[in-house]
């Protein structure tokens, strides 16, 4: 009796899930059925929208759905990575690539204009083409982006400058463009980086070069150039050891270093100069980067030096594609051998902060100049990333040379 109870009990139970299991399964497929995505509200979409940055990432996503193209147009962050340059045909301008190739002795003026010339023309044409109409973006991602047609065949593909691809982005507020590679072609070993800050004209920039950046512990005991008694002191040194030696003179390292930052200067004039489109559509932003893959210079803007753009002319540099450059006032620091704590060795190690004359006074007058003189280090030494940030502080404890430059 029992016994059959409990086996009543069993086929009941199994009765009662054979009646749930297709509710079960039409519950599933229903579920399979749902958009998670359709749930989630536009200010979910949009923090997520905003972590992805990527402008091409986010012109694929325009087209996924109307909801999805409506959103992603309204990202804050946005980044703009140039994946490559279409160059003029070299047969158009002989002159460059004559200059480039040729062999000939040449005096020290000619020398001099071949090592900028040739170091920076092209570049900088190359840079003009990414920024008025050439740079190799995924196609249909930026004509998603740019409001057009994603039906176009790859064959199709169309060069977009990055103010065409950002045209419909109407919010963006922080903005970063990053060029395949620096403008400036350097020797091998040779360091160079630059930051520069930017309003209407040039706010600062601050310059560091060195002639090889090679570890401790690849250097010999007994080479020449080795401190027989290094210490960190020493690299930080008083006046003595902060002078320049009169090789510096004769040797070519004094030409080098004009050379790094009249060509340092000229790229970040440039960029700056092809910058003026994009900040003029985009009356939201309020910081824009233009830097590139191999963190060779930076150049920065903030949300007052945006808004000292758009309100103020920009001066060209008469037929040059970009913005003039006011005279100058440079603070140099020098050492032939600077070893930062963490091993890296700097040979010939230089650094350069730049301001326009005009700022002199207002230092004179404030008895330092605040966050704007010389006196303040801070936007010197906070320009550059470790380990070259240590060494712009340790530069700084050494004597301070003064220069001037005319305007250009």
């Amino acid at each position: 009796m029992s016994s059959s109870g409990a086996l009543g009990e069993v086929d009941f139970e199994g009765f009662r899930t054979l009646c749930r299991a297709p509710a079960v399964e039409v519950a599933a497929k229903e579920v399979e059925g749902i958009d998670h995505f359709d749930r989630l509200p536009d200010s979910v979409l949009l923090v997520i929208f905003n972590r992805i940055g990527d402008v091409k990432a986010l012109g694929r996503c325009c087209v996924v759905s109307r909801r999805f193209h409506a959103l992603a147009l309204l990202v804050d962050d946005v980044v703009v990575r140039v994946d490559c340059v279409i160059s003029d045909d070299p047969s158009s301008s002989p002159g460059v690539a004559g200059g480039a190739v040729s062999d000939k002795p040449r005096g020290v003026f000619s020398h001099l204009a071949h090592l900028v010339l040739g170091g920076l023309v092209k570049p900088l044409q190359a840079l003009s083409q990414i920024l008025s109409a050439s740079s190799c973006t995924d196609a249909t991602a930026v004509s998603a982006a740019a409001g057009k047609s994603a039906s176009s065949s790859p064959s199709e593909a169309s060069h977009h400058s990055p103010a065409e691809v950002l045209k419909n982005f109407k919010e963006v507020r922080r903005l970063r463009i990053e060029l395949p590679d620096g403008e400036l072609g350097v020797d091998g070993g040779v360091l160079l980086k630059w930051r520069a800050d930017f309003g209407s004209t040039l706010d600062n920039c601050v310059i560091l070069g060195a002639s090889s950046a090679v570890s401790s512990s690849s250097m010999s005991p007994g080479s020449p150039d080795t401190d027989p008694n290094p210490s960190f002191q020493d690299a930080c040194g008083g006046d003595d050891r902060g002078s320049i030696p009169d090789s510096f003179y004769t040797d070519g390292s004094l030409k080098r270093r004009v050379v790094w930052t009249i060509s340092s200067l000229i790229a970040a004039s440039a960029r700056h100069y092809l910058l003026l489109p994009i900040v003029a559509n985009h009356e939201t932003l309020e910081s824009l980067d233009l830097t590139d893959a191999d963190g060779q210079g930076v150049l920065t803007m903030d949300r007052r030096q945006l808004q000292e753009l758009r309100t103020k002319p920009v001066t060209a540099s008469g037929s040059s594609q970009r913005t003039l450059l006011p005279a100058l006032s440079m603070r140099l620091w020098y050492a032939h051998q600077l070893e930062l704590p963490g091993g890296l060795v700097l040979k010939g190690a230089t650094l350069l902060a730049i301001r326009p004359n005009e700022e002199r006074p207002r230092e004179a007058a404030g008895g330092g100049g605040g966050p704007f003189g010389f006196s303040d280090g801070c936007w010197v030494s906070d320009a550059f990333e470790e380990p070259y940030r240590t060494a712009a502080t340790m530069l700084m404890k050494r004597r301070t040379y003064s220069l001037e430059m005319n305007s250009f």
